[in-house]
């Protein structure tokens, strides 16, 4: 089965005038028109390529590398506005449709916007939604306190960052947890921290409780090493002196430093940490 919106190892199976016809192994064909030819290929050999829809709606298939498929998040910039909806830049010759109700907040043109990428049911399109929310679903968690999940940065609020989880489900980093810049699109990585009622997902970049003594700890050895061995921060020192220098929370610095100071890695003075000799 050809999957549109994803990307298909396909068979070459004949060269044509407009392009090469290639196939899944149940015998569907798509065309690959001449500009993605490569220049040596051989018929019956496997090609990677995406397929999407043309101008005409006919599938059709691609070498380039969408900046997003089917089913996933993306920050894309809009190209331009029409009385239609926007469309945005996706790294293909036809641009990606956002429909005007499915925009959270008006495009403009060279604005960058978080999208999902789904297929219309209506016209069988793909098309882009900036409301990203309604394609999280938090009623069944398939994650559970304490796993490591893949982030990706949706929105802020009052109260701090909204991320999406696993590409799944929703969750939030308390601004207190934040010690970094963090934009919407970012990428990373974090620890489900707690799951409140209502299947609410806190998050926190870090590890948890005794579980983020160690990585901590490593922080504050390498930034010793790169300041010839010697650290300007006590206990006594101000939390936002601490969150400048070593991007973690007062209470997680002192607990790092409690560590490596019974390991003998490190001595505390009245001006600060000093690697061990």
């Amino acid at each position: 089965m050809i999957h549109l919106g994803k990307t298909n190892t396909l068979e070459i199976i004949r060269e044509a005038v407009q392009g090469l016809y290639i196939a899944d192994e149940e015998g569907n064909e798509v065309l690959l028109p001449n500009r993605y030819v490569p220049e040596n290929f051989k018929i019956w050999e496997k090609i990677d390529v995406f397929v999407y829809l043309d101008n005409e709606e006919r599938p059709v298939a691609t070498t380039d590398k969408p900046y997003i498929q089917l089913d996933d998040f993306a920050v894309l910039r809009c190209n331009q506005v029409t009385d239609y909806g926007a469309f945005l830049d996706w790294g293909l010759v036809k641009e990606l449709f956002c429909p005007f109700k499915e925009q959270a907040f008006k495009m403009k043109p060279g604005g960058w916007y978080l999208v999902y990428c789904y297929i219309d049911e209506k016209t069988n399109r793909l098309v882009a939604s900036s409301k990203t929310n309604r394609f999280l679903d938090n009623r069944e968690l398939t994650v559970k306190e304490f796993d490591k999940v893949e982030l990706i940065v949706s929105h802020p609020s009052d109260i701090g960052m909204n991320v999406i989880v696993n590409k799944i489900h929703s969750g939030l980093i308390y601004k207190d947890a934040i010690f970094q810049d963090l934009s919407i699109g970012d990428k990373l990585e974090g620890i489900v921290k707690k799951i409140r009622p209502g299947n609410k997902l806190d998050i926190s970049l870090g590890q948890i409780g005794y579980r983020n003594i160690e990585p901590n700890a490593d922080r504050i050895m390498k930034e010793l090493q790169d300041h010839e061995g010697f650290l300007n921060l006590t206990d006594k020192s101000s939390p936002e002196d601490i969150k400048e220098q070593l991007q973690m929370s007062k209470k997680n610095f002192k607990k790092a430093v409690g560590s490596l100071y019974k390991q003998k890695h490190i001595d505390i003075k009245s001006d600060g940490i000093y690697l061990a000799e």
